[in-house]
């Protein structure tokens, strides 16, 4: 499932490939990506917009046009999304190759496309997105902010992690790799950590993501290849262990996460 470093590598090659392309026409008939949008809606607010930009927050982003004159056109990838732009692609982990799977259609006045593909069909195409239910982002979050934000309620820590309205970005396999790298169990109560081991978490998070930036994605974490049945910790071999935080399948080492 794309997290935030598959989104931000998406973000950046919109930015990269699409910035300053003249927008043709929008091929938005699928009506379930692109709801509430009509067909044709989404072609008719943005045909012969120039994209100026791409911004991202958590694991949604958006690209701005005109400027910021003209409307954004939010995107969120789901859980198998991708974003193909001048046949380089970036998003889901693994390349999706089948056209059928075309949910959205970008065509630029210049020649070529953006395509948002997608076989799980869980990908959302919207205009002028509402951002305001996010919380911070995950890579800009504050000390402050985190303590704040992270450190309180009775729930597991995990959940506070991957509660996008108190932090935007983190998903299920960025939060077992944040917590294994900082020695806290998924299912320790958020509202009992002390400042330093909050702000211990918040490094740990950060050193996480820009590990899965640079390695090519957070299926890439140190952990992730021993999230499985049968697989010891490869800190100190102890078997791992798997339960249930926030309706997720979570896996941790029981003596390195007591």
């Amino acid at each position: 499932m794309p997290e935030l470093p598959e989104v931000e590598k998406a973000r950046a090659l919109v930015e990269k490939k699409a910035g300053g392309r003249v927008i043709e026409s929008v091929d938005d008939s699928d009506s379930y990506v692109c709801r509430p949008h009509a067909p044709g809606e989404l072609h008719d607010a943005l045909a012969g917009r120039t994209v100026t930009g791409a911004g991202r927050v958590g694991k949604s982003f958006w690209l701005e046009t005109d400027g910021g004159e003209g409307p954004e056109l939010g995107l969120h990838l789901g859980m198998a999304g991708r974003i193909i732009v001048a046949g380089e692609g970036a998003g889901h982990p693994k390349p999706l190759r089948n056209p059928a799977w075309d949910r959205l259609t970008i065509a630029f006045a210049d020649g070529g496309a953006l395509v948002m593909r997608d076989k799980r069909r869980l990908s959302r195409a919207v205009l002028n997105p509402d951002r305001s239910n996010l919380g911070p982002d995950a890579e800009r979050i504050t000390r402050e902010q985190f303590r704040r934000r992270v450190g309180r309620g009775r729930g597991p820590v995990k959940a506070r992690l991957m509660d996008q309205a108190t932090i935007a970005g983190v998903g299920n396999l960025l939060a077992d790799e944040t917590l294994w790298q900082a020695g806290i169990s998924p299912l320790h109560p958020a509202g009992e950590l002390d400042h330093a081991e909050l702000d211990h978490l918040r490094r740990e998070l950060r050193a996480a993501t820009r590990r899965a930036h640079r390695l090519g994605g957070v299926h890439k974490g140190q952990v992730i290849p021993y999230r499985r049945r049968g697989a010891s910790c490869p800190h100190c071999g102890e078997p791992m262990e798997r339960g249930k935080v926030g309706g997720r399948t979570t896996w941790w080492c029981p003596a390195c996460q007591p």
